[in-house]
């Protein structure tokens, strides 16, 4: 099974600049906990529910005026579309991460796949679990 048979399309990006209550809004109107994050066309990170409420909190930032570069993960992992999804899932699990994000022929992004996508669409329960073992083991 290729990662496009299971990444979550139509990926919503938001602008380093952005602050945390404008990315915040954009996940509840759009039911999702991550945004990637674009200078215009080049990816440069990715911002989680998690890094607004955990790292914005943990820093006392005003999430009315803070910027999502401030909370953002700057080294996000990608993986062409066609990429197999036990080799992802290794992948996710040798870097401790719960997201990557899928790229097209041409290095566009068009998709991400979670743990959650993992361990929703993939009916082998052993490699979502060992994922979730790694991924969670502390560093």
């Amino acid at each position: 099974m290729q990662l496009k048979e299971i990444m979550t399309r139509n990926v919503k990006t938001v602008r380093p600049d952005s602050t945390l209550t404008d990315a915040a809004k954009i996940m509840l109107a759009e039911d999702i906990g991550s945004l990637l994050v674009s200078d215009d066309a080049k990816i440069v990170g990715i911002v989680t529910d998690r890094d607004i409420t955990i790292r914005g909190t943990a820093k006392g930032l005003d999430p009315k005026k803070s910027k999502v570069s401030e909370v953002m993960t700057r080294d996000i992992h990608t993986c062409p579309a066609g990429y197999d999804v036990k080799d992802a899932s290794k992948l996710m699990e040798d870097k401790q991460i719960r997201r990557l994000v899928v790229m097209d022929t041409d290095d566009r992004p068009i998709g991400i796949v979670s743990l959650g996508d993992l361990a929703l669409q993939v009916s082998d329960e052993q490699l979502s679990g060992e994922t979730l073992r790694e991924i969670s083991r502390p560093t």
